[in-house]
């Protein structure tokens, strides 16, 4: 796929599929041997992190458990800034390691808000994978501790991020072109 149009704009590959799966496996093999023996509980952030979580749990090897949560903080192209909780977190998480799994850490503040969640209810230890990270616009001082592919702060679709709803179904990642 070279260019493709949703809704009232361009986009163009930045990141092909293969660069994906070798993104995915490098975050798998990080996870694999720092959390052996540890049973982590992955959290997929909803609806974006979906492709990423289904792609990372079948190279995850070690045992561990997978559920959901769904917050929402972008309109259109911009992130709002406001965190609205729309499915929460009903596991129980006391003495449990947690891995957040994101589709991306754009302003870091789902995952700041989302790691304090899981300290609060109890979680003995919180990472965060993130298929992608843009570290010139994370505004936090949470930042993910398995990183896919770091990139630069362009508004991107595919691969489970979406433009107003469409586009979540591109299995690369496009970058708007301006």
């Amino acid at each position: 796929m070279a260019r493709v149009t949703i809704l009232d704009k361009t986009f163009e590959t930045s990141y092909p599929e293969s660069q994906i799966t070798q993104a995915v496996a490098k975050v798998a093999d990080a996870i694999n041997a720092d959390l052996d023996g540890r049973d982590p509980l992955f959290l997929c952030v909803l609806n974006g992190a979906f492709m990423f979580a289904a792609d990372l749990m079948k190279r995850v090897s070690i045992p561990s458990k997978i559920s959901f949560v769904k917050f929402a903080s972008y309109s259109g192209t911009q992130s709002t800034g406001v965190i609205k909780q729309l499915i929460g977190l009903n596991e129980d998480l006391t003495g449990r390691t947690v891995v957040i799994i994101e589709d991306i850490v754009d302003t870091g503040i789902t995952i700041e808000n989302l790691v304090k969640q899981c300290k609060e209810k109890g979680a003995a230890d919180v990472r965060v994978a993130t298929m992608l990270f843009k570290p010139g616009n994370c505004k936090t001082p949470t930042k993910p501790d398995y990183v896919g592919l770091e990139i630069p702060n362009d508004f991107i679709v595919g691969y489970g991020l979406d433009y107003d709803g469409y586009g979540r179904n591109i299995p690369e990642i496009l970058t708007l072109v301006q």
